[in-house]
């Protein structure tokens, strides 16, 4: 396994210096970020280290260049909007995005792409699943030719009145990746996996990655705390973020043993990505890279660098 982070945390920072920091800490990989440049709709949303929307020979070779001087690696490229967002100007833009980016993902060989599946809120499953068929076929028909996997997170997106109440993301449970994945039954459609949403969602998450070891395409380390006393007040049905708080490795209800263990037994052999999303560490620059060295000194117990730099 590789050992890395997920770039929206360095909004801030440019290409270089994302690589250059994750080859100062010891990290093997980066997931780049690559939304069109615009302004964000949400938290860790609008982040661009990559811009797929010309992307082309000379962004190749930028790229290869910083790979070759830094030691660090590409574990893939992500773009997280709602294709499946009731706007239709907003979806169709969020599909040809993602076009965009699996073929760029193509050019640089790296054949990793991670982003939302996306849903329309205000209605059920049932009601989103033709759109999402329409949507999907054609997109992983595209990822299929180019030879990309797309990883789809299991983030439920269902964290502001915006988002409620369905949430903004249908591939969120082991019974909808089922039906996802026997609609359309591809090897280049898989999971970017996180822990993190099956523990506020009241779920276990290992019997998940036994059942569905062949569709882990990417993982994201994430760590979240339940605030049982809230839960107790409020209950499951209240808005997430009234009971849970996202939280750096090793600081949460997570058990990263146990998981890990469950990860190794599923033969994974791919990218483990930080996710930074502890506000406790969004104060500064300097609180944010901290965070990052603190989950990649916790991380290490787990998946050993292989790499010696310096």
């Amino acid at each position: 396994m590789q050992l890395g982070f997920v770039s929206a945390i360095l909004a801030d920072q440019s290409l270089e210096q994302v690589f250059e920091f994750a080859a100062d800490v010891g990290f093997d990989c980066v997931e780049l970020m690559c939304w069109p440049i615009s302004q964000a709709e949400r938290r860790y949303a609008g982040v661009t280290h990559v811009d797929c929307t010309d992307f082309g020979s000379r962004d190749v070779e930028r790229l290869q260049r910083l790979i070759v001087r830094s030691g660090v690696g590409i574990s893939g490229l992500g773009y997280y909007p709602n294709p499946l967002t009731p706007r239709s100007d907003e979806a169709a833009a969020a599909v040809t995005h993602i076009h965009k980016v699996i073929a760029a993902a193509g050019l640089l060989g790296i054949r990793r792409m991670n982003t939302f599946v996306g849903r329309d809120w205000t209605r059920s499953v049932n009601d989103n699943w033709p759109q999402f068929l329409t949507t999907w076929k054609p997109l992983i028909e595209h990822a299929e030719k180019l030879d990309v996997k797309v990883g789809i997170e299991n983030c439920p997106m269902s964290f502001t009145q915006d988002e409620w109440p369905g949430g903004k993301n249908l591939a969120t449970t082991p019974a909808l990746w089922r039906r996802m994945f026997a609609d359309i039954p591809s090897e280049h459609f898989g999971l970017n996996f996180d822990p993190s949403h099956f523990v506020w969602q009241m779920m276990d998450y290992l019997p998940a990655m036994r059942e569905f070891q062949h569709k882990l395409f990417h993982v994201h380390a994430k760590d979240v705390r339940i605030d049982r006393d809230r839960l107790n007040q409020v209950g499951i049905m209240a808005h997430p973020a009234e009971f849970h708080t996202p939280k750096l490795p090793g600081l949460g209800d997570v058990n990263w043993g146990q998981f890990f263990s469950t990860l190794t037994d599923c033969g994974y052999r791919g990218a483990v990505c930080v996710e930074v999303e502890d506000r406790a560490y969004e104060g500064s620059l300097a609180l944010r890279q901290a965070s990052l060295v603190q989950s990649h000194a916790y991380l290490r117990n787990f998946i050993p660098s292989l790499v010696h730099r310096g």
